[in-house]
Formats: structure tokens, sequence, C-alpha cells
């Protein structure tokens, strides 16, 4: 973060001091939510939640090092207070967190904060990336295309809403020259209030797919708020890009919606920045030739599944955007890795199972993705493979979650997955079940169990030597600690097979 006094910060987010003996007292650290985190010199955000109120926590933080806090009420120690928005302003605020005005107005003074710190900046350049899926994917093979080109911060994970899209921009500082920030959303307006608190100069959008359907209503409205990224670029004699999936019909006609200079990318012959010549390894990792305006390139990924070469070609065209040659970009896409847990970290135990453990969220599109590397996997060894999928529920898909669940189970079928463990309860989860039971007249090839721990079970019991075992569902079904269960029964360090860590 950059040095500023607390008077002056206090102006930037339009609140007052309180308990401050020395309103020229500098910040000189980072800003953090979590007080055992804090750092000499550095600014505790004290935000109150559904279970933890920060308020309580200040005087800890102060303790360890905050010069003050960034509060919603005094807190007894050095603080910047800002008054508790109304409910219209806690809506426009509130897009995951459970928080009240209080702690909507706590975070719209960090979203005014990032915006000032990043704006002072002058050689910074921000790239946001959003889609229905594959947008933290994306910003990890973003930051490995532009690290080349100088120092880049992105994201932990996909700390990207409006408590981790200002925090990871407050990450910057004078040495930093790219800032790679995906942006979420959940209603229309999410992403615009986004990219307001940190204005992107070239904005990426992947997809449009079904993700949150059921808080959006439709794959229209979802194309409505992803498209506010691209509203929200500058303009193309300002630097402005627009980089828009020209395979995805309601991405490719953003380019309307914006003054920024379009960049298309897909397998299209039309995009500007194509993959030709795609192949798949043994373990769904993708070879294809990399075409441009200014050349041609082989590029052979480090990360699985054929869906990653849509990312690859977007990180590419901005890369290239900013001044990187092919030769950098072919090399940079070669040697990345998944550096986000638990999205497609694909590992070997020494008996030769492989767990592919992509269970840190789901929707239909990113499902169906996962399968076909899935099957690929299994059906490009020497010896066909035995698959395993073991899904739990996806989430937020409104009223046509049950259609949804059943669609998967079917397709499942239809490539050929050997077996199916549905884990959780509820008519969806049944859905998928009976889905795969009617598409493939199976008898014992598909279960339903009621809880990950049932699921383990099985494995335990049936899974042999050579299997390959994917594991995805949503986040809130914590179905991780199947995978990690699996690692730990049989893994030694020495001889295992580790391909994404």
């Amino acid at each position: 973060m950059i040095e500023m006094s607390l008077a002056r910060l206090a102006e930037v987010v339009g609140g007052t001091l309180r308990d401050v003996p020395d309103p020229d007292a500098l910040v000189t650290g980072t800003v953090e939510f979590d007080s055992r985190k804090v750092t000499p010199g550095g600014l505790f955000l004290a935000l109150p939640g559904a279970r933890v109120d920060g308020h309580e926590h200040a005087a800890a933080a102060v303790e360890a090092g905050a010069v003050a806090v960034l509060a919603a009420r005094p807190v007894g120690v050095p603080a910047i207070v800002v008054e508790p928005l109304g409910p219209s302003g806690s809506n426009a605020m509130a897009l995951e967190h459970d928080v009240d005005g209080s702690g909507a107005a706590v975070l719209a003074a960090l979203a005014r904060l990032a915006r000032s710190v990043t704006s002072e900046l002058p050689d910074l350049t921000v790239v946001g990336v959003t889609g229905s899926s594959g947008k933290t994917s994306t910003k990890d093979l973003l930051a490995a295309v532009l690290a080349p080109l100088g120092p880049v911060v992105a994201p932990p994970g996909s700390f990207n809403n409006e408590l981790g899209h200002p925090w990871t921009a407050l990450r910057a500082d004078r040495d930093t020259r790219f800032l790679a920030l995906e942006l979420s959303a959940r209603g229309v307006g999410h992403v615009a209030a986004l990219a307001r608190a940190v204005p992107p100069r070239i904005g990426v959008v992947l997809n449009v797919g079904t993700a949150h359907l059921g808080e959006f209503g439709s794959r229209e409205a979802i194309a409505l708020a992803k498209g506010e990224l691209v509203e929200a670029l500058p303009s193309a004699e300002d630097g402005g890009v627009a980089v828009l999936n020209a395979d995805d019909r309601l991405v490719s006609a953003m380019a309307h919606r914006t003054s920024a200079r379009v960049v298309t990318v897909g397998l299209s012959s039309s995009a500007d920045v194509r993959a030709v010549d795609v192949q798949l390894d043994d373990q769904a990792r993708a070879e294809f030739t990399l075409v441009t305006a200014a050349g041609s390139v082989r590029v052979t990924l480090g990360v699985h599944g054929e869906h990653q070469v849509g990312n690859a070609l977007a990180a590419a065209a901005v890369a290239l955007e900013c001044g990187a040659t092919l030769d950098q970009v072919a090399a940079a896409l070669g040697g990345a890795r998944a550096v986000s847990v638990k999205r497609m970290d694909v590992q070997t135990r020494a008996d030769g199972v492989t767990v592919v453990n992509d269970s840190y969220n789901a929707n239909p599109d990113s499902v169906r993705a996962a399968l076909k590397a899935l099957v690929t996997m299994g059906r490009s060894a020497a010896t066909p493979r035995r698959t395993w999928a073991v899904l739990g529920e996806m989430a937020e898909l409104g009223p046509n979650t049950v259609i949804e669940h059943d669609a998967i189970g079917r397709f499942l079928v239809r490539l050929d997955v050997s077996r199916l463990i549905v884990v959780g309860e509820g008519r969806p989860l049944r859905g998928m079940h009976q889905g795969a039971v009617m598409e493939g007249s199976w008898g014992d090839e598909s279960m339903l169990v009621p809880d990950p721990e049932a699921a383990l079970e099985v494995l335990r019991r049936e899974v042999r030597p050579g299997d390959i075992v994917l594991v995805k569902a949503s986040q809130s079904v914590g179905l991780w600690t199947v995978a990690e269960a699996l690692l730990a029964d049989v893994h030694d360090p020495e001889t295992s097979e580790e391909h994404d860590r």
C-alpha cells in the first residue's frame, strides 16, 4: 500500500477520525480484515459479519501493530469511522457477504480506498476477468504470462467479490506493473460496482453460462451483468481493450457495448487470437498452435482439461496486448500450473490411483468440462483406465436445478464414465442419479450416498490401482474432503506423480 496519512485516508474514504492522537501518522503496511494477519504499519478493516464482528477485534489489531482501524463505529482505539449506509446502499454493496448497513459502509470505504491508491500508480495496468466459469483458472494463467513483463499482483483463489477485489488491489505498490483481477456477480450491477472500485484498462469476458442461473433468471440477464465489464473500459483512444470469446454468441455480442478496442479469441476461424490443431495428451493437457496477426507458435499447456484452451487464449491475448512476444507467451503457458486450490488438481498416488480434485465449485458447464477431461485421461492410456465421478450438488440453479442435475447424469453416461457416486440428499441429486440410470439402463454403476463419508467408504472398498477419480461439487458441499482423504490413504511423496503442485 502507498504511504498515506490517517487524515488523508479519512478524506479518501469519507470517514471521521476518532481517538487518533496524530492525524499525520502514516499507514505503510497492508489492509487486513483478519486481526491475526495484521502487520506493523497496517490498517485493520473492522467488518461486521453474520458470525464475527471485526469491531470486537479492533484493540487486538492495534496491539499487533495496526496504525488504525477502518470501522463503522468508534472502537476505543485510533479509527476512521464511516457512517452506516441505508437499505439501498447495503443492497448495492452486499454481493456475497451477509452484512448490514454498517458492513456495507466499511466495504464501500474499502472500495474508495482501492480506487484512490491504484489511481496513483501510473505504471499499473489493471486487467479484469469475468465469466460464468473459468475466471480463476484464467486469472492464474494471466499472472503467469504477465510475470515476464513485470511484477504481477493477483488474488489468491477466487477472492473476487466486494471484499477480495479491493483487498487484492491494495496489494499493489509502485513496483507493480500488472493487477490481474477477477470480477464476480450475483446480480446486475455487481460487476459495474467492482469495476468502479478498481477501473480496468483491459477486460476479458470468457463465457455466459448457467452459473448462478437461479439468481439471474436467464442467460440473457447473466450476459447483461457480465457485459458491465466492457462498458467500464476506457475508449480505444485511451488504451481500452476488450478481449471477447468469439465462440460464445452472448459474449461476442458485447462488442457493441464498449468503446474499447475489441480483440476476439477462440477456435473460430474469425477470432483474432485462435487455437488450431488442438490435441490432448493422456492427462488431458492440451497442445495447440496459437495463431495471431503477428504469427503463430506451438503451445503445450501444463494445466488439465480441453476447456483450458479458451482460458489460455484469453491470457495470451492480454499478454500480447501488453507487449509480450509469442515465444514468451508459449513458454509462460507451458510452465503455468493450477495454483488455486481444488481446481483440476491432478495427483497420482503411489499405487497408481489418480485423483482429480476439482471440488472448489461446480455449475453445469464446469462439470461437463471436468467430465470430458476425466474421460480423456481414461481413454488415452495404453490400457484404458476405469473412471469414477464423485459428484455433489450444483448450487444456485433456481427452478431448473432438477433438470440440470438430470442432464449431468445422462451426459456422464454418454461419455461412458465407468462409475458415478452422487453425494447428498434432495431432489436434484436424486435427479442426477436417476438420469444416469435411465439413460444407460445401469445396474450398480451409479449409486446415491448420503454424505462424503459414505462416498469415501465406497471408494476405499472398490477403487483399484490405475483408476481415475474426479471429485466435483459446489463449494458448500465440502466434497474436497473425499479427494484429500483418498490422497492421504496412499501417498508417498518420493514416488507419487504430482501434476499441479
